[in-house]
């Protein structure tokens, strides 16, 4: 059936696989009809229509396994509320393993499902072989289930998505390829199309694995890269049981779905095969890729000895089809940091059936509402770096992202492919020194420092890795002489102008008109009070401030901070990162060594804690910055570029003299848990409120014209003791795990709240992490000292204690010396 060109709509989405017709269907639920649905030529033909159709639920972080379970919740009512057949069956799933790695892995993946609600249960290889029995399970030590889990038809699914999406009065054309995004004065406002314009108050990007090109040609990064994905079907197996679970044996790679009486095997090998990267086909359409049978043979051969009955079975399919993967295996989406109105939901990494639902209502909500329903940052657009759109970066990460899906998900895990980006000055001395090297945004930055003898090389497990011992050390000497940390990666903005103050200080939750050479501490928050970033603004005159704030917020916050600037007012704000690296030296004696190297008044009188300006260091001048993330006297230094190395190469000479070593980031995290310094993206985001996370000392309620958030802010505060805190907790003795993400916390036998961060604390000798905790009544110190809390680990609990002040030097008298 034909459908009339139309030149104008509120919504334009490009692209119909099921992200952008999950996206038009979701609008037409929140009562945005007036949207159009251009597809190049006809739906699912890109990608949905090739893939597997696995719908699992439980992902790698809280809010992508919250997508994903209503994906599930919406697939099992939809042909029901369309009448069209999906094909959705919920027979379960089985994850295994061959490793004691990878069964603490599920078992821990089965803690965090109990987050959510999510059914799980642990098996053995007994009771994988009576679900399963097909399997060979030798060499198979143990697995989890989950029931809820299940597979779909992607065509179908997307057909009753889009039935259900044109029932509510959405538009949905077919053979209308859009050439490029329209852009007004940073705003989309609609599209070119090969039949003409249509004008729109917003766009939505869902080209799949064109994506990336479509927003090039408005400026705008979208970096995702297509790689080829293979499966085979066999041959109907008449002794191969019906309605089998989906398994999983990650250690093989490998993946199995039943179907008719026939089995699907997939892979995500771990060297992977990038396809496309001088182009992809304008015409491509439900293509297929040309089989290369050497390449899966590897996994085909352990496949037969896992399932024997394969060996003597057919293939009556090989298929190789594109999909796209991005630098971290996340999808993108949002609203685009370079352009308003425009938005994106692509780079799915093949999960893009199990997340299509979610994604759906997700965006639809923030196309409506101008903010996401939850916090997404872990999937959010603004995470992604620029650089990151590099053709030949892309081409080389893919070859590593797509394999892992199913590899080991080590704590700690470093990217081997597209390494040494963005390297500070100090690199090379970092590397002469022993630096291992982790990555963060680009950045090369140390983990920790490998003494003689040892390589600079990450072992990885889920508990104490290479590296404990030696990050032991660095914290031990940042609390007793002083460690020099490098902390280039750090994003610098400068801002300027007659109006910069009264503007920012609108941003600001705390009072930045303090006088110059001031730093503040502070959160901007959104207009529900949730914390959008956590920076640091230091200064410098009457006119000129500089934003400090964590590297792999780059983009996010000069987005968030430019969006935000009164249009008229006479500001400017500008990313000064490349040209300011800065180290951080911190410990009990960085006072000594800066004073020995300057002749400038450094003093407790002369510089107190928060205090900032220009001195004379070396033969050169440096901003000092007297701040701390670790818990100790300590200082930063903004050094422009030029000046850099030098002034690094005096402070390690003259700091032998005082204990000085270097520092990473292990390390820093050990001292900042210990000392219970929130870190943005973990422990704070977008849906918590300072009054929450325990930060309403960087509130300033009454400075004069007020601060985004105020009045959501206020209306927490007049409720009384929130009853949600975030609380430090701590697992004392030599066998307690260690803490990372997502582990459940009980009380009096039910999860009161789970972990948003952990890491061990070298000083204290326990296990430390923090979360967010619920009691009705308000959490109290009190109420959080009248019973003990457990936290699960790995399907086990174990006995903490929880408080709300750090457990080190909770009157802060240290960093104040």
């Amino acid at each position: 059936m034909s459908v009339a060109f139309r030149s104008s709509a509120e919504v334009v989405i490009v692209g119909g696989g099921i992200a952008g017709v999950s996206i038009a269907y979701h609008l037409g639920k929140l009562g945005i009809t007036d949207v159009i649905l251009c597809e190049r030529r006809q739906l699912t033909c890109g990608t949905t229509w090739h893939a597997a159709g696995l719908v699992t639920q439980l992902r790698a972080t809280r809010n992508m396994t919250e997508l994903a379970k209503y994906t599930g919740e919406l697939f099992h009512s939809l042909e029901a509320e369309t009448g069209q057949a999906t094909g959705f069956r919920q027979g379960g799933s089985l994850r295994v393993a061959k490793n004691p790695g990878r069964l603490e892995e599920l078992h821990r993946g089965a803690s965090m499902a109990r987050n959510f609600g999510l059914p799980v249960e642990l098996v053995t290889p007994a009771q994988i072989k009576e679900r399963w029995t097909p399997i060979n399970t030798d060499a198979i030590v143990g697995g989890v289930w989950m029931p809820k889990d299940g597979q779909v038809n992607p065509v179908d699914v997307t057909m009753a998505l889009a039935r259900g999406a044109r029932q509510a009065g959405v538009t949905i054309i077919e053979n209308l390829r859009v050439e490029r995004i329209l852009t007004e004065h940073g705003r989309a406002c609609g599209v070119l199309t090969e039949q003409g314009e249509i004008r729109a108050q917003k766009v939505v990007i869902c080209g799949g694995m064109w994506s990336r090109e479509l927003a090039a040609c408005s400026a705008v990064s979208l970096p995702l890269h297509a790689a080829e994905h293979f499966y085979v079907v066999t041959e109907p197996m008449p002794d191969l049981p019906r309605n089998l679970p989906v398994l999983f044996v990650g250690d093989e790679q490998a993946y199995y779905k039943e179907d008719a009486g026939k089995l699907l095997l997939g892979c995500f090998e771990q060297n992977a095969k990038p396809w496309g990267h001088t182009g992809i086909p304008a015409d491509f359409c439900f293509d297929s890729l040309p089989e290369d049978f050497d390449h899966f043979a590897p996994i085909l051969a352990q496949a037969m000895e896992r399932v024997p009955l394969l060996a003597s079975t057919g293939i009556k399919l090989f298929f190789a089809g594109p999909e796209s993967f991005t630098p971290d295996d996340r999808y993108l989406l949002g609203e685009t940091p370079e352009v308003e109105g425009l938005y994106c939901a692509c780079g799915f990494n093949s999960v893009g059936i199990l997340s299509s639902g979610g994604v759906g209502r997700a965006l639809s909500h923030w196309i409506k509402h101008g903010h996401p329903p939850v916090e997404l940052a872990d999937v959010d657009v603004r995470r992604m770096m620029p650089f990151q759109s590099n053709r030949k970066y892309l081409y080389d990460r893919t070859t590593e992202t797509l394999g892992l899906l199913f590899d080991l998900h080590w704590p700690y895990r470093q990217y081997t492919t597209a390494r040494g980006v963005r390297r500070s000055p100090f690199h090379d001395r970092l590397v002469a020194a022993g630096a291992c090297m982790t990555e963060a945004a680009g950045w090369e930055r140390p983990g920790f420092f490998a003494p003689p003898g040892m390589a600079p090389e990450m072992t990885y497990s889920y508990g104490r890795q290479n590296w404990f011992g030696v990050t032991a050390e660095e914290c031990r000497n940042t609390r007793e002489n002083l460690t020099l940390f490098d902390h280039s990666c750090f994003a610098k903005i400068a801002v300027d102008g007659r109006d910069a103050c009264a503007a920012l200080n609108r941003i600001c939750a705390n009072e930045i008109d303090v006088p110059p050479g001031r730093v503040v501490y502070t959160q901007w928050l959104n207009d529900r009070g949730g914390i959008e970033a956590d920076v640091t603004v230091t200064r410098l005159s009457e006119t000129s401030f500089l934003i400090v704030t964590i590297a792999t917020s780059q983009i996010r916050d000069m987005a968030w901070l430019t969006r935000h600037l009164p249009p008229d007012a006479r500001v400017h704000a500008r990313d000064v990162t490349s040209g300011l690296p800065m180290l951080a030296l911190m410990g009990p004696k960085s006072r000594a060594l800066l004073q020995s190297l300057s002749p400038d008044d450094l003093s407790d009188a002369a510089l107190p804690f928060g205090a900032s300006r220009e001195i004379e260091l070396g033969y050169g001048r440096v901003r000092l910055s007297r701040i701390t993330y670790v818990g100790e006297l300590g200082y930063e230094l903004l050094i422009p570029a030029e000046f850099a190395q030098a002034i690094f190469d005096v402070l390690v000479q003259a700091g032998a003299a005082f204990g000085l070593r270097q520092g990473g980031y292990f390390a820093i995290n050990s001292l900042r848990m210990e000392k219970g310094y929130r870190h943005w993206g973990h422990d704070i985001g977008q849906d918590d409120t300072p009054i929450e996370a325990g930060l309403g000392f960087a509130v300033a309620f009454n400075k004069p014209g007020g601060f985004i958030g105020r009045d959501a802010l206020l209306r927490t505060r007049n409720k009384g003791t929130p009853a949600r805190r975030l609380v430090q907790v701590r697992l004392d003795g030599p066998d307690a795990p260690l803490l990372y993400h997502e582990e459940p916390i009980w009380r009096a036998g039910r999860i009161i709240g789970s972990i948003t961060s952990g890491g061990y604390g070298h000083t204290l000798g326990a296990s430390l992490g923090m979360g967010y905790v619920h009691c009705a009544d308000g959490v109290t110190a009190a109420w959080l000292a009248a019973e003990p809390v457990e936290v699960e680990v790995a399907w086990r609990r174990y006995t903490a204690r929880a408080q709300l002040a750090p457990w080190f030097d909770p009157r802060s008298e240290r960093v104040k010396w």
